[in-house]
C-alpha cells in the first residue's frame, strides 16, 4: 500500500514555498544572538505561535533555538477550519514540506489511539490547517530526521482535553526517550497592541504556572481569543504528568511590532515547560 503524503497546504503564503528560501529563513528565525550564551532547555513540552513567519517566525524561532530537541515529538494545534473530528489524530505516512517529507511516528501514534478513544483518524481536519504544518520546517531544519504525532483539538470540553493531556502523559512515560509535546498557538486577536499584552500576561501567568485548568479558565473568562489554549492545557496536562516543575517566557511579540499597526493585533508568545 502507498504511503499517504499529506500535501502542504501554506507553502508559498505562511512561509516560502522555495526549499533555499524557507531553510535561509528559518536558519535566520533560529540564529542565537551573538552575546546568547544560555543551555539548551531538555523541554517536556512548549507553546509556539503559528503565523506567518513574517510576523511570528522570530518568536517561534526563539523558541526552537533555546530546546534541546529530540527525535520525536508530539504537535497538537487548534482546528481553525473547523472540520473533521473533534480529535483528530493522522497515524500513517508523512507530511511533505518543501524541505522533504516528514514521517509520522506510527508506532507513539498508535500507542495513543490505544489509550485515547476518543482520538479519531481523520485527514480531513488536517487537511487544509496550517497551525501544525508551519512548525515542521523550523523541526526539519534543526531536528533532521525528527517524527511525529499531528493531532488537531476541534473541541473546548476541558475534561475531554484533560483525559487527552494525561492519555499523552502516561504513553509518553514509559518511552526510552525523552519526547516533546508542542503546543502551536497564538495568543489574543484583532484587538489593540495595549488590551491585548494584558490579557496575554493574563495567560501567560497560567502557563508559567504549569496550571492548565487555571489557563482554561482565564482564557473562557476573560474572553481572551488564543486560538490554541486546548493544545496548551493538553500540553500542560502532559508535562506535569511527565515531572515537569517549571516553566520559562522565551519571548512575546505582537504582529504590531512587525506591521506598525497597533489597533489591532494578534500575540504571539514563546514558552518552554520542563
Amino acid at each position: 500500500m502507498a504511503t499517504a503524503i499529506r500535501q502542504p497546504a501554506v507553502a508559498g503564503r505562511f512561509y516560502p514555498a522555495n526549499a533555499q528560501r524557507l531553510r535561509a529563513e528559518v536558519e535566520t528565525y533560529t540564529a542565537a544572538p551573538d552575546d546568547e550564551a544560555l543551555p539548551k532547555i531538555p523541554a517536556l513540552g512548549c507553546v509556539v505561535p503559528h503565523a506567518g513567519y513574517m510576523y511570528s517566525g522570530y518568536v517561534a524561532g526563539a523558541v526552537y533555538r533555546r530546546l534541546e530537541l529530540p527525535q520525536r515529538v508530539v504537535i497538537l494545534c487548534p482546528n481553525h477550519t473547523g472540520t473533521g473530528e473533534p480529535l483528530a489524530i493522522a497515524s500513517q505516512g508523512a507530511w511533505h514540506t518543501p524541505l522533504g517529507d516528514a514521517p509520522v511516528d506510527e508506532e507513539l501514534a498508535a500507542e495513543l489511539k490505544q489509550r485515547m478513544p476518543l482520538l479519531s483518524e481523520d485527514d480531513e481536519a488536517h487537511r487544509s490547517e496550517h497551525a501544525l504544518e508551519v512548525q515542521l520546517p523550523f523541526l526539519q531544519v534543526l531536528a533532521p530526521g525528527f517524527q511525529f504525532v499531528p493531532i488537531a483539538v476541534g473541541t473546548g470540553n476541558l475534561e475531554v482535553l484533560s483525559a487527552l493531556g494525561i492519555a499523552i502523559g502516561n504513553a509518553l512515560a514509559l518511552q526510552h526517550e525523552r519526547i516533546l509535546v508542542i503546543a502551536s498557538s497564538d495568543m489574543n486577536h484583532y484587538e489593540s497592541d495595549s488590551v491585548t499584552r494584558v490579557k496575554d500576561r493574563r495567560a501567560i501567568e497560567q502557563l508559567l504556572a504549569l496550571d492548565p485548568r487555571g489557563l482554561y479558565a482565564v482564557v473562557r473568562e476573560g474572553n481572551i481569543s488564543m486560538c490554541g489554549y486546548g493544545p496548551a492545557v493538553v500540553m500542560l496536562t502532559a508535562a506535569r504528568k511527565l515531572g515537569a516543575t517549571q516553566a520559562e517566557l522565551i519571548r512575546y511579540a505582537t504582529s504590531g511590532d512587525v506591521s506598525g499597526d497597533k489597533d489591532m493585533v494578534v500575540g504571539y508568545a514563546g514558552i518552554a515547560v520542563y
